[in-house]
């Protein structure tokens, strides 16, 4: 009878063949069943590196604020004259010295900062206000990539800032990257504009109607729709986006959010028999005739699309805007062969280590040292079970982590055989002595992998890309060695005890 909680014998079985189970399954065809996502560096894909157009976000964000400038000096009735644009600043006469402009301009708080010589005015942003922006732009720009990333269906893609402007962008996997490219360079600002109700298409005008622009067709170059300058809806009040096929041609359905669905209920009921254009990054992509109220939120995109295309804009309008266009900047292929060179090299590696850990521990400790290389084996287990299941990616410096975790699981089990080495020497019982050599190794086997265990953590938080690939699986490797040695390796020298029933501990 083993000498050992029940609790702890039915855990280590439980665990033992759930994760065999996980780990063997990922092997199957079925591809509803988990497997281990293989990092850019195992599998090749695309590496991107992608920047956000900084200039571009604040030109936009300075002429809002050039309109919020003229509306407070207009509602304050303070006089002035000039006001316009200059290298990013807004510049205007005062008729009045002593207007009061920081009472004017109080609401736009820490975003702005004014600058006052006699009459002459600049009113800029302010320092605060630009870091914000940059950090708030970066961390919009890489949720935006990242949801239309997840959309094509790509497991586990890499993005990571790099500074303020940068982004670096790795999906294993992608032989081709052109239609992620194709996504990604789409910035998909979407508004919805009336059309001009006596000249809606136009193939060029040296004089505009007041208060409206020309906008060219996505489909015919020589054509432009006259459109009205404000915006009925921006595309921001879309809840969803769907491609559908009717009588054979793709289109895309769309809904409104609840704002959004009141606004278009009111523009359509207002203006049937009008057009409505739909401009997605300043070309239009459609321009419907309103034929009749439509109160439910939803509409129609029709167009000469494919499949594919319809599904990349429908794609587009569910994952949002981008706040700022992105360039790429610099792109890589990793062809599989790399992926496969590595894959092998890898496993020689961890092969190599296990086969000369084997041999060792076998002359050293016999057939404890098996029992130590049966943990040793149900340890790497653990930890493909434990990247199975958290979908962690497995990278070429995970393997390293692994090699790693071979020599840490070892070295455990030596700390547990030497201590029971020592206490045989005192003429304890059997149970006695295991007992008592692995209590006195636990505190040391506690001692160096919670450290390493922090260490590892620390490694993961700050670390990036390779840095976080060998801290991961350091990670696992290290409560994988702590659980097989702790309590897979006390059950097989039980086990073993209970078989052979040796009259002392010889080791």
């Amino acid at each position: 009878m083993l000498n050992i909680p029940k609790w702890k014998l039915t855990l280590s079985i439980i665990v033992c063949f759930y994760s065999i189970f996980v780990v063997f399954s990922g092997f199957l065809e079925d591809k509803a069943t988990k497997s281990i996502n293989l990092g850019l560096d195992l599998r090749g894909g695309a590496y991107l590196l992608l920047e956000i157009d900084q200039k571009a976000y604040f030109k936009e964000k300075i002429k809002i604020l050039k309109e919020e400038v003229r509306n407070k000096l207009r509602s304050s009735k303070t006089g002035y004259s000039n006001l316009i644009l200059d290298d990013g600043k807004i510049l205007f006469n005062l008729r009045d010295t002593e207007a009061k402009l920081y009472d004017i301009f109080k609401d736009l708080g820490q975003d702005i900062a004014i600058k006052q010589e006699k009459k002459e005015v600049i009113i800029s942003f302010s320092e605060v206000f630009i870091k914000e922006q940059k950090i708030k732009l970066l961390n919009q720009s890489v949720e935006i990539i990242r949801s239309r990333v997840d959309e094509t269906g790509t497991k586990e893609p890499l993005i990571q800032p790099q500074g303020l402007t940068r982004i670096i962008l790795q999906v294993p996997g992608m032989a081709n990257p052109e239609r992620l490219k194709r996504l990604l360079g789409k910035t998909a600002k979407m508004s919805f504009h009336l059309l001009h109700p006596e000249q809606p298409i136009v193939q060029d005008l040296f004089f505009l109607p007041k208060n409206y622009m020309m906008v060219e067709s996505s489909e015919k170059t020589d054509l432009y729709y006259l459109v009205d300058n404000k915006a009925e809806i921006l595309g921001d009040q879309l809840n969803d986006a769907q491609i559908t096929i009717y009588q054979g041609i793709p289109q895309v359905n769309f809904k409104f959010n609840n704002e959004g669905t009141r606004k278009f209920g009111e523009i359509t009921s207002k203006n049937i028999g009008k057009q409505l254009a739909i401009i997605l990054d300043n070309k239009v992509i459609s321009a419907p005739v309103i034929r009749e109220p439509i109160m439910g939120g939803s509409g129609v995109i029709s167009g000469s699309y494919t499949t594919e295309t319809a599904n990349d804009l429908a794609l587009l309008l569910r994952a949002g805007s981008l706040p700022a266009p992105i360039s790429i900047i610099e792109e890589r292929t990793v062809g599989p062969t790399l992926g496969s060179d590595s894959i092998i090299s890898g496993k020689n590696a961890v092969a190599a280590g296990f086969i000369l850990v084997l041999i060792l521990m076998l002359i050293l400790y016999k057939q404890y040292g098996l029992m130590a290389i049966i943990a040793l084996i149900m340890n790497i287990i653990f930890v493909f079970a434990l990247l199975t299941l958290f979908g962690a990616t497995l990278t070429l410096p995970g393997i390293a982590g692994i090699v790693l975790t071979i020599g840490m699981s070892v070295d455990t089990n030596v700390l547990i055989f030497e201590r029971i080495r020592e206490e045989s020497r005192t003429g304890k019982s059997i149970y006695a002595v295991i007992d008592q050599g692995f209590n006195q190794a636990l505190k040391t086997i506690l001692d160096s992998n919670v450290t390493t265990l922090i260490a590892a953590l620390i490694l993961f938080n700050f670390g990036t890309g390779p840095i976080k690939g060998f801290a991961i699986t350091l990670t696992f490797g290290i409560l994988s060695s702590m659980f097989s040695a702790i309590f897979l390796t006390k059950i097989l020298i039980y086990s073993w005890i209970s078989i052979k029933k040796p009259k002392k501990i010889t080791i």
